[in-house]
């Protein structure tokens, strides 16, 4: 590849926004510019002149600007974005894996802040922080209105500060305050055990700049304690993404050498673009090759990978890219969705746009964006069916989506019928004690879909999904 794109980050502000985890690429700014449309400057400058003269109250000159670039950028996708300075510099940090705050994934709904899950050992899981609960203030203020890079802003400060976050449970029926004690929050992307004899479990959370160290270590582990290993499962549900090059990485290590893992097109030159199971393609500069430890049995060892509704981005890859190489059953529920790049162009020197550049292809040339990967075997979430799955947002349900080029997603009543009846099994559920409401936790001896893969790689029955269906696509007719 003739210009290597160096790889940047993927969370922006520290914190997973749901599944709206985005691979992005980072490159100098083009150097040629586009020719401007005077008339549609002049009106946004006559704009600025009458806000400037007219508005109630003097505004800021710098405010309007950057809010107009904020509008311009959010109004494509919802993954594009500006960022000034605090949040550039929080973009920078989110990839490395460390960041302060209260350690929550987030995302949006309604208007408030949704709690997708506590990080294990954060202080908000600390705290009793769970999954579901809506954020309807943050100290002071009421989030209602507040876009979620500012809700994140706002929770996010100082070591050893505090922040108050107003709780609505619904499940419980009240409303509470929690008072919160910021720290560095230390993310653990890779676990891993041996289930039992002779077969293992790898379980990685997102794609940051620790994964691929993480993840050859944790298959050392696995292979260190039976070197005879008959199966593995590379669980990547609820895994929202990150960055490209480990994503690249890690299906590198289950697959033969220079095959292709993911492909890129746009309009750039340098958006068409083929990643190849290869070292130049994932390893960091000056590092050498990460996988160079890993045991060779692991391009060989049956494979299983688990996958959901939260698995998007650099999760798709890897999961695409080992099922169109034939080298894993990919078993689960069909992934998110997120199957752009994004590309973050700097402004200034502190300053800069996180803007979509390409769509994403698997190796056999499928478009992931707003359809996902569909599994090979579809799993439920317990035994006795899909508890909260069919409440899950995925890509094609975002305002102002990007389409995957390959037909439009229909809408399907059939979901819409799932989601009430998935309402309705939610109130059930609330009535229950609290140890019973629980979906189990991912990696024990309860985890239905664990279970179901364990009996795959077996060749016991399989307890697959008798009601989920494919999320279908029609392609647009010509005009």
């Amino acid at each position: 590849m003739g210009h290597k794109l160096k790889i940047a980050g993927w969370v922006s502000i520290g914190v997973v926004a749901g599944a709206l985890t985005t691979v992005s690429l980072q490159t100098v700014a083009r150097g040629a510019m586009t020719p401007l449309p005077l008339e549609e400057i002049q009106q946004l400058s006559a704009v600025f002149g009458l806000v400037k003269t007219d508005y109630v109250e003097p505004v800021d000159d710098k405010k309007l600007i950057t809010d107009a670039i904020s509008g311009m950028v959010a109004s494509l996708d919802p993954h594009s974005q500006y960022f000034d300075k605090k949040s550039f510099s929080e973009f920078r940090e989110g990839t490395t894996g460390r960041f302060v705050g209260v350690g929550i994934e987030i995302t949006q709904e309604d208007g408030l802040i949704k709690v997708v899950s506590p990080i294990e050992g954060s202080p908000a899981f600390r705290a009793g922080i769970k999954t579901n609960d809506l954020i309807t203030k943050i100290d002071d203020t009421a989030v209602k209105g507040l876009s979620l890079s500012d809700a994140v802003k706002k929770m996010r400060g100082e070591p050893s500060t505090k922040v108050t976050l107003m709780i609505l449970r619904k499940d419980e029926s009240r409303t509470f305050p929690v008072t919160i004690t910021r720290e560095e929050i230390k993310t653990q992307s890779v676990k891993g055990k041996m289930i039992e004899p002779g077969y293992g479990w790898i379980r990685l959370s997102q794609f940051q700049e620790r994964t691929v160290d993480d993840f050859v270590r944790k298959a050392e582990e696995l292979y260190k304690a039976d070197p005879q290993l008959k199966g593995l499962v590379l669980d990547l549900r609820n895994d929202p993404g990150g960055l490209l090059d480990a994503a690249v990485a890690v299906s590198a290590a289950f697959l033969p050498a220079n095959v292709t893992v993911v492909s890129t097109n746009g309009q750039l030159a340098e958006s068409k673009a083929t990643y190849k199971a290869s070292p130049e393609f994932y390893a960091r500069r000056g590092s050498g090759d990460p996988l160079k430890r890993l045991p060779a049995a692991l391009k060989t060892v049956p494979l299983v990978v688990l996958v959901n509704e939260g698995s998007a981005s650099a999760s798709e890859i890897v999961a695409g890219a080992l099922q169109d190489h034939q080298r894993a059953t990919v078993m689960g529920s069909q992934t998110f969705g997120k199957g752009s790049v994004q590309t973050v162009r700097p402004l200034g020197p502190d300053t800069g746009i996180k803007l979509t550049t390409a769509r994403y292809y698997t190796p056999s040339g499928k478009s992931i964006q707003a359809k996902g990967i569909v599994p090979d075997v579809m799993l439920d979430e317990t035994a006795e069916g899909d508890v909260f799955a069919a409440l899950r947002m995925r890509e094609a349900d975002l305002e102002k989506h990007l389409g995957n080029g390959q037909g439009e997603e229909q809408k399907d009543e059939v979901r819409e019928k799932a989601r009430e009846e998935a309402r309705k099994r939610l109130e059930e559920e609330a009535k229950k004690p609290v140890a019973e409401r629980k979906l189990p936790e991912f990696g024990t001896d309860k985890d239905f879909q664990l279970t179901q893969a364990l009996n795959h790689l077996k060749g016991r029955t399989v307890l697959a999904s008798k009601t989920q269906t494919e999320r279908k696509e029609t392609k647009k007719e010509a005009p």
